[in-house]
Parts: structure tokens; sequence; C-alpha cells
């Protein structure tokens, strides 16, 4: 424990952000980290609890006390080795994951817990800056391949920790990049890209091949890769987006939000126009847009279109207005139910609860508006507040609804795999094999709908057990 009282001598301070009317004006990260004797003082707040709940809390099961120990210490280098024991991508997580460790902290019971996020994130943004980050190449081959389905979260923790366990790793991407959704779902005022490039080049140095522009399924069938390598991993995503279902809504200015943020995300990659837009281009630029959706999609559709200069941004959930504050003595340590503004709602939104989507209308195909109807939540189920009918002014509505599950078109249909009652690839966490005893399934695509951080812990597990079933003995973690 760095400092014993710490957490009684110091508040919670976390990084700060850069002012909308700035950060509105471009698509890089706006965060403001803390400076370094900042950090340590932040990190002199951890309590090192008798039982660390913050450890249960964080997927990957980060071993939070001993870094932010180090982190006051000084003790950047084994600070940075402590956090890599378990997350291949904390400069991913630092950025993007909603902390679930902090709601489990312990400090969180009197809302103060310690800025674990931003401590994770200096951290290794201190490694890469002092060059402590090396490609850690396996001593010898095991003569074992194995392909991996997919470059996201998931697929790069489990090829990343396969190819340090010696096997020969090929990632196939049916996208021009790596990175899955977090390259293309993401915006890079969260997360930029040149991040996911330099962890590619670092796995690349490892020994991991990656093939983009190739789908399984399509370029390729699974089956090649069954009969080809020792193992199959399918760590793709769950693209299989929820639809709304009510009149008009195949009208052209309905679109599913991931067309939206691909699209502005492949033009500040720098593809053309046509490149970026094969369907047309999609834009918020002098329009009157709703997002219906709730979540972090929806939030990120709020940020993007502020910035692309949309006249208004209203964001639609159909669920009741969450508390402002959590009851902690029901919920911590586990994450709470309570209302969450991001730092896209800050640079402006409106945004309301407990509205149902009844009609798109328009003329000609485009659209001109939504009709809409609030709703009361009594004993679970929904009813329409009489007389509650409105219609809001729309040219652009983008459907953040989450998603359903992978998808199935292609590769999946003509697998042959069994699948769990919610659609996706039946696996369990125990080994993570599916129906297929030589193919193994990980991340969204086993799990459905989740967090980054989730995908990681996922991969890295599946990693260990395909590296079990082909050698027989295993020394990656759990």
């Amino acid at each position: 424990m760095g400092k014993e009282t710490g957490f009684l001598e110091l508040d919670r301070v976390d990084r700060t952000y850069a002012d909308p009317a700035e950060r509105l004006q471009h698509y890089k990260e706006f965060v403001i980290p803390h400076t370094e004797d900042g950090l340590r003082a932040q990190a002199s707040r951890c309590m090192n609890c008798g039982i660390p709940f913050c450890h249960n809390g964080c997927p990957v099961n980060n071993i939070i006390p001993d870094w932010n120990h180090m982190t006051y210490e000084g003790d950047w280098k084994n600070a940075l080795v402590t956090l890599h024991s378990t997350n291949n991508f904390p400069e991913f997580t630092g950025r993007i994951c909603p902390a679930p460790c902090e709601a489990a902290c312990t400090l969180n019971i009197s809302d103060n817990p310690v800025t674990i996020k931003s401590i994770e994130c200096a951290i290794v943004d201190k490694g890469w800056e002092n060059d402590w980050i090396k490609p850690q190449v396996p001593e010898k081959k095991t003569g074992k391949s194995v392909a991996v389905v997919g470059s996201g979260p998931a697929g790069m923790a489990c090829a990343q920790q396969l190819a340090r366990a010696g096997h020969s790793v090929t990632v196939f991407e049916k996208s021009d990049r790596i990175g899955g959704l977090l390259r293309y779902g993401i915006p890079d005022f969260k997360m930029e890209k040149h991040l996911i490039n330099r962890r590619g080049s670092q796995m690349e140095a490892e020994g991991v091949h990656f093939r983009t522009s190739t789908e399984v399924g399509v370029d390729i069938t699974l089956k090649t890769l069954t009969e080809n390598f020792d193992a199959v991993v399918l760590a793709g995503g769950a693209e299989d987006a929820r639809p709304l279902d009510i009149p008009g809504a195949e009208m052209s200015g309905v679109r599913l939000a991931m067309e939206f943020l691909t699209q502005q995300n492949k033009r500040n990659a720098g593809d053309d126009e046509q490149r970026a837009a094969p369907r047309g281009t999609l834009t918020a630029t002098g329009k009157h847009v709703i997002v219906i959706g709730g979540g972090d999609t929806g939030s990120d559709c709020v940020g993007t279109s502020n910035r692309q200069g949309a006249v208004s941004v209203t964001q639609l959930e159909i669920m009741p207005k969450p508390p402002e504050k959590e009851d902690k003595a029901l919920t911590w340590p586990h994450w709470p139910l309570k209302l969450r503004s991001s730092s896209s709602h800050e640079e402006g939104a409106e945004r309301d609860w407990s509205v149902l989507t009844k009609r798109v209308v328009g003329e000609n195909g485009q659209v001109s508006g939504l009709e809409c109807v609030r709703v009361e939540w009594v004993d679970r189920e929904m009813r329409e507040v009489p007389g509650s009918e409105f219609t809001l002014p729309a040219d652009l509505i983008l459907l953040a609804m989450g998603f359903v599950g992978p998808k199935k078109a292609g590769m999946l249909d003509k697998s042959g795999l069994d699948y769990d009652p919610r659609g996706n690839v039946a696996a369990s966490t125990d080994d993570y094999q599916t129906s297929d005893e030589n193919i193994w399934a990980c991340g969204d695509m086993r799990r459905g709908q989740s967090l980054v951080v989730w995908a990681i812990r996922e991969g890295r597990q599946c990693a260990r057990s395909v590296d079990l079933a082909l050698m027989g003995v295993t020394e990656l973690p759990r």
C-alpha cells in the first residue's frame, strides 16, 4: 500500500476534456491527461482493500491495487509488466472501457472511486512513449497452425497469445484494415486508430500474419480453414443489427448507426468518398438527426453528427430515464443502473426517454419526420400513454438499438455449428469449443454484443484452451 491515508487526504480528480467548442472542430482525441505528479497522487488513494472488489469488477481481472501502488512509487516499468500480465491492450480499455472496476471500487461507496481507468491508460501510454513495449517473440515454434477469424479485440488477443505460445497464427479479416468495430465502429475522437496499427505491427513481429479483405464464407470457406489449420477460432463480432420494424423504415433516410460511423472513420483514414460510401454518402451536415437507442453507439452517433454540422440531434430511448444516483446498498459492487452522460452528450443533444417510435413519415422515399408516443412501464409491461403522440422533424434517422448476434449469412449458415438460444455460436467458457472439435469461438461471436474488455478476456481464455488442446499442456494464463 503506497500511502495509508491517501484516500483520506485526497479527493478523486479525473482527466479533463478540451472545451466542446474546440473539440467539435476535429475528430482527434481530446482527453487532457494528468501530470505525472497528479497520477501518482491519484494512485495513492487506492486502499489496497483486504478484498479488492475491483479485481472481480474488471472482466480481465486486472491486478489493480498492485499497479496502483507501483504508480504511486513511480515504478512505471513494473506497473506496465503487471498491467500487461492480464490485459493485452490496456491502451484500448484505458480509453473506451466503461470502467466496471471503478463501480466496484470500495471508495465508490462514497461516490469517490480511484481513477483506475485513467491510471491504466497512463501506464501503457508511458510504456509506448519510453519504448518499453517490445514484441514478445517465442523462443521456439510448435509446428502447429491456427486460423483466427476476425481481427477485433477478441481475435487480436487470442492471436497474440497463441503466437507467443509458439503457434503459427493467421488472422482473417473481411475489412481492408484490422481492428473490427474497434476501428470502424468507435469514433476516432474516442480512440485514434494509430493505436491499433501499433499493436498490429507488434503482433506481426511476434509472428502473426494478417490477411485483410478476406471474408471467410465468401472469399474462402470455413472448411478450407479446418482442412489447412490445426485449429480454427471464430472471433468475429455481433454485427447483426436490431432492425426498426415500423412503417416507413425502408426510406433512404433511415440508416444503421454502424454504416454512419464506419463511413466517417474511413474518411478520417484517408479513403476517398466513393470507397468510404459505396451506397452513397451518408452525412448529418445541415440535417435534423434522430438517433434511436440510448447506449454507447447512439452516443457515438451524437458526437459524430455534431462534428458533421447537424442542425439538431435528438437521442431517443424506449426505457425509462435511469436514476441520477444508484442505491449503493442495493447495487455495489456490481455495475449499477444509473444515468450516464458521455462527452458527446455534453457537446449538445436533446435526450428523451420512454419513447416508442410508431412511423417514419416523408415523401418520395425521403424522411421528413418521426411519429412517436410516450410509454410507461407497469409490472415490466410497456403501455402507450393515451394522448401523448408527437412528431419530431427528421432528415436522418440512425438506428443504434443494439445487435442481436453474429451475422448468419455466409460463414455460419454453412458451418453446421450449433447456436445457443440467443443465436450466438454455442460454446462454453470452460473450453470455448464449439460443436466441431476443431473450431473454437470467443468474444461477441460466442457471448453476443458486449464490451471490448470482455472480448479481450474471452480471446485470452480461448487461446489457452486452444493451446492446451494442441499441446496437451499450456503455460498461457487463464
